[in-house]
């Protein structure tokens, strides 16, 4: 299932939008796109959408069960100006983003799939979830020094702030929050400003006149909220490697940086009860 551009996939393949969830993958290369396929494969979602450009390569054995969209995923502004083309084809599903080497983790994922997730999320009356972007690291740089390496993954284990958010005359927003942390925390000298946060919502039920910004946030105040204003609902982890690459394809960083290893570095096991026994997801209401 392959389409020539996002105009052709909305004109012939709208049966991939006809139930969600749906996952929304973004390829920048080829850095682990297979992997990032096969894990949001197992996860559950009814339609993966791939977009990619022409000159990169997917596994064959992956082919009959993508839609691949041939994009070329720069500037950054072609990603969230293509998921919004998908939200307004498309209103009432729920919807997932991701670049390549980035792995979603939701509580008990291993044994539930993103559907029941979702639909215990909608119960709860919420139409987003907030996830947090925690960066994976190799951790030899000599041997893998693209910064890439999952069966060597390290992860920060402490090192995670939560600022309150405020609107632009200076006023709180209510249960809306900026998190920090990771490497672009450690290494924020090579990050500019507006790339340090590691929250977005990658999770979201779509809906007319629904427009993801820039920033990772929505237009409507309700969906970059962490919870619902009586209790704490569910997040979630995207799991990514794609500021240890970035940082070690950038000429400004890579030769500042020998290694990402801090005493708080610990193995990523790819497991979602590491990451609730550190308090990087929450389960809230669901057992």
């Amino acid at each position: 299932m392959k389409y020539k551009s996002p105009d052709h996939f909305l004109k012939s393949g709208q049966t991939a939008l006809a139930k969600g969830p749906i996952a929304l993958i973004f390829a920048e290369d080829e850095v682990e796109l297979d992997s990032t396929v096969r894990h949001h494969l197992r996860l559950g979602f009814k339609s993966v959408l791939v977009f990619m450009p022409q000159n990169l390569a997917l596994d064959p054995e992956l082919a009959d069960h993508v839609h691949r969209i041939t994009l070329k995923c720069t500037p950054r502004t072609v990603v969230f100006d293509t998921i919004n083309r998908i939200i307004q084809a498309a209103p009432g599903l729920w919807m997932y983003y991701c670049y390549n080497a980035e792995y979603l983790f939701f509580p008990f994922c291993e044994t539930r799939s993103v559907g029941e997730m979702l639909a215990f999320h909608s119960e709860e009356r919420r139409h987003a979830m907030l996830s947090y972007v925690i960066d994976l690291y190799a951790d030899d740089l000599s041997a893998f020094p693209n910064g890439v390496a999952p069966d060597q993954a390290l992860f920060d284990s402490t090192g995670y702030y939560a600022h309150t958010r405020h609107d632009p005359s200076g006023q709180p927003l209510d249960r809306q929050v900026d998190i920090s942390g990771g490497l672009r925390w450690r290494f924020e000298e090579y990050i500019p400003y507006e790339r340090r946060r590691i929250d977005r919502i990658a999770l979201f039920k779509s809906q007319k006149g629904l427009v993801l910004q820039p920033d990772h946030t929505f237009n409507e105040p309700e969906y970059n909220t962490y919870s619902c204003p009586w209790h704490h609902n569910m997040t979630a982890a995207i799991c990514s490697f794609r500021a240890a690459k970035a940082l070690k394809k950038n000429a400004g960083s890579t030769f500042d940086i020998p290694s990402f290893r801090w005493r708080n570095s610990v193995p990523f096991k790819w497991q979602s009860r590491q990451l609730l026994d550190l308090g990087l997801i929450e389960s809230g209401q669901w057992f």
